[in-house]
């Protein structure tokens, strides 16, 4: 299993739902040359190996960034001023990543 898969195992089996209560948003991650997207809606999470055609935010990083920052060894607000994670679309939302996806 890829580094990256296992990140987002990771992610599946730490997902808030209390979190995510009203929340319906889809995040889109860009991790080297791989692409998975997370469906967040009615308190349930769905992560999907793909790119999605419509995403709420997209975020970009190697997959180091996304081990560290998803681990809690890096803050992620530290690793986009510092340009280790681009987004583009509603970025207020990747703020919301650390509630819905909890270190553990």
């Amino acid at each position: 299993m890829s580094e990256v898969k296992e990140v987002f195992k990771q992610m599946e089996e730490r997902f808030d739902a209390d979190a995510a209560s009203g929340v319906d948003e889809i995040f889109q991650f860009d991790i080297d040359d791989e692409y998975w997207h997370a469906i967040v809606s009615d308190g349930k999470c769905e992560i999907v190996e793909s790119e999605h055609d419509d995403p709420s935010v997209t975020l970009s990083m190697d997959a180091e960034t996304l081990q560290e920052v998803m681990s809690g060894e890096t803050d992620g607000m530290q690793a986009f001023m510092a340009g280790r994670i681009k987004a583009t679309g509603n970025m207020m939302l990747a703020t919301q990543l650390t509630n819905l996806f909890p270190v553990a």
